[in-house]
């Protein structure tokens, strides 16, 4: 019997609930406090963050989905904890910003990690649920334990650092002292937002920390800055303020564009930390970025091969601004398309940012459904890019404002392209329509059946029940006996040497599940059926904008070779795990659901494998010592993947 929510987080009677404030309102700084010391700025950097209401939320702050614990190791000092449910603060919308007071530091990054947790909770269409712990030790089936909140150490460390830890489950702010004063990592709502972006991902994708091509870290840190971008598109006012500032025109220099100013400044760059479509050159001077193909090819650390996703997405956001602002434009220009001199009026002001609003808010979640529509491991900016094209497809097919093709372009400007495909047209980026054979036997309970259809009968009750359960708690013990039963299922039916749907759940899939195959590396149970894993068991509930609701269930499913030399000649130079497996995506209308996407990586994959290994043999002869002199070769850099990558970020 299903467990009952803890008392702590049982939600109120529903005559309680209907008195429930929407939402929270929290002051914070828009950008960082360096924006508030400008008279320019000092006006708009100061925003509210209008959050989901949480009634149990208790001093910290500490609510369902994560804790504020403000202990600072340098001084052996704990900050009395933040309680954003005192009337005086409920009656001002929480503490004013302020550089010097830790309790704002605490509302700070509990206000922007909500927020940024709001989006992915209404692109996704579920729960945000945190990457689990992990015991090897624990018996089959529970080597996975739930992890509530997500913990936030606003003053965690004296270093220009911040980074999200998966080994703590928690995001470490650092300050250090800048020219003008000390900086705060956790005062900084693009810092927040980038590390609260690291721990969702990781929750939903953990493989994805393993360093087995040159995209796959980079497209971590690359989402993880497009979401802080795009969020600047929800500050009213700062938006009117820099479309008044530019002219409507965002392809100049403008705060909306950037990231984190105040650390960038302070650790001694010209401008901000980064920036999407310009930069700024030991002259002092700003100049837009030009898409340049071969910047791809010779961008290996992260940070920099990251910033070419970015400049590729924000490209494509800046072109649709200005498709869906030409009428507005023509209108205020009499047809000329040049607006007169003088101040914009604040109507026509108003009307540019509804609509950089609206298109930061489609790209934001495309960006994030596309989530659900990569492989399980190894992602390349190829992969990326097919997800963004066949998710915004799943929901828009009629691209009348013409994002995809915007994406498409600016993506083969800057030299993002997928591996064998023959053209960059929409229909071959889409990921096709995976193929089920049907047989005729009596082996899987019917005469007419395929091994993956009938799964998604098998699990439907499980995860529809996962999508009317309040508590996370219940939702991931839910999944987790979700994806017993799939094992446990495709265990049955492949045990059975009788079935003929084992070639096709190969091809589909791309794991092996021969009989004593003999595959270096695979383990295999008493049986000699290989040993796989059901990775993930994610139902979505989305509603299109034309009112439609989309049913889908996301199965993750792959295996691995154990101990796979890194130099086949070398075994000294190390050994990683090779992976094999693939994303399937079911429609869940009707009594019988339908396959309509497999996104796979084949376990036979001898090419792959290859690459992995001369990546890494090329890892280990160049840049890599610095990592080493901190993480040395083992375990820790593996544990500890984004606190070496973010060292002075």
């Amino acid at each position: 019997m299903m467990a009952m929510p803890s008392a702590e987080y049982r939600e109120a009677p529903t005559e309680q609930l209907a008195n429930r404030p929407p939402f929270r309102r929290l002051r914070g700084y828009a950008f960082d406090p360096s924006l508030s010391l400008r008279l320019e700025t000092a006006a708009i950097n100061h925003a509210v963050f209008e959050i989901p209401w949480e009634g149990k939320l208790s001093p910290g702050p500490r609510g369902e989905y994560v804790e504020v614990l403000d202990y600072d190791p340098a001084s052996g000092c704990w900050y009395e904890p933040v309680d954003l449910n005192a009337v005086n603060l409920l009656a001002q919308d929480g503490l004013a910003p302020s550089e010097g007071n830790p309790q704002f530091h605490q509302q700070m990054v509990y206000a922007v990690a909500m927020n940024t947790i709001t989006h992915f909770e209404r692109a996704l269409g579920r729960q945000v649920l945190w990457s689990p712990r992990y015991d090897a030790d624990a018996p089959s089936g529970e080597q996975e334990t739930f992890v509530r909140t997500l913990r936030i150490y606003p003053h965690a460390l004296r270093a220009a650092n911040a980074y999200y830890s998966p080994q703590k489950k928690a995001l470490l702010f650092g300050y250090f002292q800048g020219q003008t004063g000390t900086v705060f990592g956790c005062l900084s709502q693009d810092i927040v937002a980038h590390e609260t972006t690291h721990a969702v991902l990781d929750g939903m994708h953990r493989r994805y920390v393993e360093d087995n091509h040159p995209d796959t870290l980079a497209c971590h840190e690359a989402f993880a800055d497009l979401v802080a971008l795009f969020q600047h598109f929800t500050f009213p006012e700062v938006l009117k303020h820099q479309i008044a500032r530019t002219r409507g025109d965002l392809e100049t220099q403008s705060l909306l564009g950037e990231l984190a100013q105040q650390f960038g400044e302070a650790t001694g760059r010209y401008g901000a930390l980064r920036n999407a479509i310009g930069e700024t050159g030991a002259d002092g001077r700003w100049k837009l970025l030009e898409p340049n193909p071969a910047l791809l090819k010779h961008a290996t650390e992260a940070h920099e091969r990251g910033s070419i996703l970015v400049a590729a997405m924000f490209s494509a956001f800046l072109a649709i601004y200005k498709v869906r602002t030409k009428g507005i434009i023509a209108l205020a220009s009499a047809g000329s398309g040049i607006l007169p001199q003088g101040a914009l009026h604040p109507n026509l002001v108003e009307a540019l940012a509804n609509e950089a609003t609206r298109t930061a808010q489609h790209f934001l979640g495309m960006s994030i459904r596309a989530l659900d529509y990569c492989p399980p491991f190894d992602i390349t900016y190829g992969d990326y890019l097919r997800a963004l094209i066949t998710a915004d497809y799943d929901m828009v097919a009629n691209d009348k404002h013409g994002y995809r093709v915007a994406l498409i372009e600016s993506f083969r400007r800057w030299g993002i392209t997928p591996q064998g495909l023959k053209t960059l047209s929409e229909e071959q980026l889409r990921w096709p329509y995976a193929r089920l054979e049907y047989e005729h036997s009596d082996v899987g309970g019917g005469s007419h059946w395929n091994a993956l259809a009938l799964l998604a009968v098998e699990l439907k009750d499980l995860v529809s029940k996962s999508l009317y359960l309040q508590d996370r708690k219940e939702v991931f013990m839910t999944l987790r006996q979700a994806r017993a039963a799939a094992h446990d299922y495709l265990k049955r039916i492949f045990e059975n040497s009788e079935t003929q749907q084992r070639d096709n759940f190969m091809t589909v899939t791309g794991l092996n599940m021969n009989l004593n195959a003999g595959l270096t590396g695979l383990r295999y149970r008493a049986s000699g059926l290989p040993s796989f894993e059901v990775h993930s068991v994610l139902p979505t509930l989305r509603v299109t904008p034309d009112g439609q609701i989309m049913k889908q269930l996301i199965i993750s499913m792959t295996q691995r070779l154990r101990d796979m030399p890194i130099d086949p000649e070398d075994v000294s130079q190390g050994t990683f795990n090779f992976r094999g497996g693939s994303t399937l995506i079911f429609d869940m209308e009707g009594e019988l659901p339908t396959l309509r996407y497999a996104i796979t990586r084949p376990i036979n994959d001898s090419a792959r494998l290859a690459a992995i290994q001369a990546y890494k043999q090329g890892r280990l002869m160049q840049g890599t010592s610095l990592r080493e002199t901190y993480f040395g070769n083992g375990s820790l850099q593996t544990k500890e993947p984004f606190c070496m990558l973010h060292r002075e970020y």
